[in-house]
């Protein structure tokens, strides 16, 4: 009896664990006032495509398709808070210029993005940081509510209080061009 309840405990941790992993942070609807000043600050236009790396109810893309004319892309491992972004996407009239998917933000293809929206803790942003710096293109703005990523220096912190007067920290990086090859010594 005592082995099987150590069994279940340990087959319970286990699956804890696994959620745990793949959920990169916790569900915290970033406020209207925020998502408008990440936009601004990443300079998102008609021509930018905004990726939002879980992206909740999806008012991140929304926003971009309906003040900026962006597309963008939506993606959360949940799969109801994926439901509700294409319910919020349709109800706002932009579902024709934006879409959401079910899927863990450290399995996207991330390349057609120019611009990155994360509202992730530290440490998931720092597992994104190697993706991100491959696959997007030299340009793409990554935008990240309150969190760095890693000791990637940021090219611009934007501190300020949000409409509630609660304190804010946006970080923007921008994608540079690839470093230049090493040159090799004569032979």
């Amino acid at each position: 009896m005592a082995r099987t309840v150590i069994t279940a405990i340990a087959f319970v941790g286990l699956a804890v664990t696994a959620s745990a992993q793949t959920r990169l942070a916790p569900y915290v609807a970033t406020p209207l006032d925020v998502v408008e000043r990440m936009l601004m600050l990443a300079r998102v236009g008609p021509h930018d495509v905004v990726y939002d790396l879980g992206c909740g109810d999806g008012r991140v893309v929304i926003m971009a398709a309906q003040k900026f004319g962006a597309r963008g892309v939506g993606v959360d491992i949940e799969p109801a808070l994926v439901e509700q972004a294409i319910a919020n996407a349709t109800e706002s009239g932009v579902s024709e210029r934006v879409t959401f998917r079910v899927q863990d933000a450290l399995t996207v293809d991330v390349s057609p993005a120019t611009v990155v929206t994360l509202y992730l803790l530290a440490s998931a942003n720092a597992r994104l940081r190697p993706t991100l710096m491959q696959q997007l293109r030299p340009g793409t703005r990554i935008v990240s509510h309150n969190f760095p990523i890693g000791d990637w220096e940021p090219d611009v912190v934007d501190n300020f209080s949000d409409s509630g007067g609660r304190k804010r920290t946006l970080y923007m990086w921008n994608i540079r061009g690839a470093p230049a090859p090493t040159p090799q010594s004569p032979r």
